[in-house]
């Protein structure tokens, strides 16, 4: 599968942006899909992740109740709207793709095995 990610910007403190992620060569149904973010001289962190029928939801502290991930069955698409962004959401966002779910682990743990570009989101106070 590829995965190509979209939807970055520079906004203000507050702002909120709804990035995509769409995937070509295979189903979106078949993955247990995941964004994350990599800041400047950061590691890569996990930030949400989605399982499509077991309606497996997983959310980093730092963004639960302002980030939402959703999935577009039609669209072959998982999205993630951003709200109230502050400075330190700024990163590059990737979106992923794992090929095993084993049960009762946190998405968050599970390995991605495909990955796809980036899209930066730049947050300014």
């Amino acid at each position: 599968v590829q995965l190509q990610a979209s939807g970055g910007g520079s906004v203000q403190a507050g702002d909120s942006l709804r990035l995509s992620c769409t995937a070509s060569g295979d189903r979106i149904t078949n993955y247990v899909m995941g964004w994350f973010r990599q800041a400047p001289g950061k590691e890569r962190e996990f930030v949400a992740g989605t399982m499509w029928g077991r309606s497996v939801i997983d959310y980093a502290d730092s963004v639960k109740g302002r980030f939402t991930i959703s999935r577009d069955g039609a669209k072959n698409a998982v999205h993630l709207q951003t709200n109230s962004l502050n400075p330190e959401d700024s990163a590059v966002y990737y979106c992923a793709a794992a090929t095993r779910y084993r049960v009762g682990t946190k998405l968050r743990n599970l390995d991605y095995n495909y990955w796809g570009r980036g899209t930066l989101v730049t947050v300014s106070s």
